[in-house]
């Protein structure tokens, strides 16, 4: 009798251990269900890095323009409507241009432009613009386009929203205008890092509302993948990503891009060689 009443009682506390760890599995799925179900993945900030910290200019430009051969035509119907820079019209031609300028690099940038009479267009940052004002009168007086790449040029603050980025804007158009007098009248920007992505969107918007045209590119020298290239490099990216009728090649004329001038004379041959013919936007 004994011995039954033990067996009755073990069984009754083996189905309370079953019961308990039935509960306990049960309330640590709910809790692991809700937290799964309150997780955000990582978004894409406006400057297109997945963990959504804000990141530097070069490293934003590195970011994107290591998928430009993916990414490059994202939004060129959209964007080139005003302009028709990529129309086909059976005639090769290329716009070179630079952007983040005017530096120290900018002058032996133009040296080799005037000696091969060829235009480029200068996407300028209006502080730098303000600092180095005779660059951007020899940038005009030779002949040269220059253009609007933001004031500041600092993310943080111009991706802040699009407000901030037009207000940024128009305070390096009127630096230009004050540089350039009164006449000066481009209404053309490039989006600092470009224009690409489904971030950029409300950014692109604005800008087209506030009266702007923007363009990115369809072809570069790679100078802002990396710190410091050799010429022979960039020569390579270049013939690597010239393909087309149209081309809008990005190149940098920024302090750091000491190495751009010594690749642009065989980047010019090449692209003579090719039959393009060179105009500025």
């Amino acid at each position: 009798m004994a011995i039954k009443i033990w067996i009755e009682n073990m069984k009754d506390k083996k189905i309370t251990i079953i019961v308990s760890s039935v509960v306990i599995i049960l309330v640590i799925g709910i809790v692991v269900s809700y937290k799964i179900s309150q997780y955000k993945n990582p978004t894409v900030n406006a400057l297109g890095n997945p963990d959504g910290r804000i990141i530097n200019s070069e490293e934003a430009i590195n970011n994107r323009e290591e998928k430009v051969t993916q990414e490059v035509t994202h939004n060129v119907d959209e964007q080139m409507e005003v302009m028709n820079v990529y129309k086909p019209d059976g005639k090769k031609t290329v716009y070179l241009t630079f952007d983040d300028g005017p530096s120290k690099v900018t002058p032996e940038v133009l040296d080799i432009l005037k000696k091969n009479n060829v235009h480029a267009t200068f996407f300028v940052i209006g502080n730098l613009a303000e600092k180095r004002s005779d660059l951007i009168l020899r940038e005009s007086q030779e002949g040269h386009s220059i253009d609007n790449h933001t004031y500041s040029h600092i993310y943080k603050n111009i991706y802040i929203s699009p407000d901030a980025f037009i207000q940024d804007v128009n305070k390096c158009n009127d630096t230009l205008k004050k540089i350039l007098g009164a006449n000066y009248k481009s209404r053309i920007i490039r989006f600092p890092g470009g224009s690409f992505g489904s971030k950029m969107a409300p950014y692109r918007e604005a800008i087209s509302k506030a009266g702007y045209s923007y363009i990115d590119w369809n072809s570069l020298n790679g100078d802002a993948e990396s710190k410091i290239l050799p010429p022979d490099k960039l020569v390579a990216r270049l013939k690597q990503t010239a393909k087309g009728e149209h081309l809008v090649v990005l190149m940098h004329d920024a302090a750091g891009k000491g190495t751009t001038p010594k690749a642009l004379q065989q980047i010019i041959d090449y692209l003579k060689a090719g039959g393009y013919s060179f105009k500025t936007l």
